[in-house]
């Protein structure tokens, strides 16, 4: 079981698992980001998880930019 309270920032965990509720494959992942603040989710795979980190980091990154 993935713990986020180990992660450093910038270090990112993943485990797949198969949904007792959907029965099917999933991935947890879990993402401390260089600032401290942590992105966790869960979707169908890896990449799918990646891309919504990628996604959230953009939308952090327009915010922070706007309220400069």
């Amino acid at each position: 079981m993935l713990n986020p309270k180990n992660l450093a920032n910038g270090q990112e965990q993943h485990e797949a698992f198969k949904s007792s509720v959907t029965r099917k494959t999933a991935v947890q992942y879990d993402y401390r980001h260089t600032d401290g603040e942590l992105f966790s989710c869960v979707k169908p795979t890896l990449g799918a998880c990646k891309q919504a980190k990628d996604n959230w980091i953009k939308r952090r990154e327009s915010v922070a930019w706007k309220l400069n």
